[in-house]
């Protein structure tokens, strides 16, 4: 390409030897010209040639990566070189609120203490599964409703008296299905849930139910005040205070449709998915080797397969 460039000058001066001069210079600043694409041609293969960049080293962001996003800033900003400049050196910059992970007196109550941990799971905002939990809880990560359970799960692993399990609900509206999950919670006799929504009354319950029949009660009144139904409800077990525990979080060790059961039908199964997780409690205590006794219920035991997160509405 340049030598045709080059070509096409030389025909068009033809043999005018006053011509030389400009023939030079013009090859001169052809060449100039060419090693300048050339450079930002490497400069947009280095950097992909996209309109953006996607992070792909997690957080923090390594310096690599920051300065890719600068050299993309410079490119493509009208002042792209300035604004960069200006921006970096400045030191008068809000600082970011950072959310503090809970912390608790000998004397803190355990629903105080779960009223902390969802205050600190909804400060987060809403936009191995316990290296993740530890990764949000040290860069203050935005969290959806899964990971609200994974870090719920991960912030009372060290409250032996709080028992833990996923419960999660399908719902239809307007055609459409959707699907949220909390955390269910159980200590001194009574039920509640932690976890992240937008709205108010599909996170957080107290621990004030007395049975899980309550509990799941509340969160269908609380949808039919968005004019959704209802559809299914899935609980899982109890989850391990192990944080090593190589054992499966069981996601769904009853899946319940809920329009296909009567109201006393769905308390009974209720009241029995209660029983299989005390006993599973007692078995873990005990370590009893009886599977007879100790295992998992044989028409409601599912595949340990992970939930889907979306979240309500």
């Amino acid at each position: 390409y340049r030598e045709l460039r080059i070509s096409n000058t030389l025909s068009s001066t033809g043999s005018n030897p006053d011509s030389a001069g400009m023939l030079r210079a013009t090859a001169g600043s052809v060449e100039e010209r060419d090693e300048e694409q050339e450079d930002e041609g490497e400069e947009e293969l280095r950097d992909g040639g996209v309109p953006f960049f996607v992070n792909r080293g997690g957080l923090p962001v390594d310096e690599e990566t920051w300065e890719r996003m600068w050299r993309h800033v410079a490119r493509i900003h009208p002042n792209g070189e300035a604004l960069g400049k200006r921006i970096r050196g400045a030191t008068d910059l809000p600082k970011i609120p950072v959310p503090s992970v809970p912390t608790y007196q000998p004397t803190t109550t355990i629903p105080q203490r779960l009223e902390a941990i969802q205050k600190y799971i909804r400060d987060l905002q809403y936009p191995s599964l316990m290296d993740i939990a530890k990764e949000m809880t040290r860069e203050a990560l935005p969290i959806k409703c899964l990971e609200a359970v994974i870090l719920g799960i991960y912030l009372t692993n060290n409250m032996p008296g709080v028992e833990r399990f996923p419960l999660s609900f399908k719902t239809q509206f307007s055609g459409n299905h959707f699907h949220h999950i909390v955390l269910g919670v159980h200590s001194g006799g009574r039920f509640g849930a932690l976890g992240i929504s937008r709205r108010e009354d599909l996170m957080f319950k107290p621990l004030e139910f007395r049975t899980l029949m309550d509990l799941v009660q509340e969160f269908d009144g609380a949808y039919r005040g968005y004019w959704h139904t209802l559809r299914k409800v899935k609980i899982g077990q109890y989850v391990s205070h192990d944080p090593h525990s190589v054992e499966q979080i069981e996601w769904k060790h009853s899946i319940l449709d809920v329009d296909k059961l009567s109201k006393e039908e769905l308390r009974r199964e209720l009241e029995r998915h209660t029983r299989d997780m005390r006993l599973k409690v007692w078995c873990a205590d005990h370590k009893s080797p009886q599977p007879t006794h100790c295992g998992p219920h044989p028409y409601n035991t599912h595949s340990h397969t992970h939930p889907k997160h979306v979240d309500v509405i």
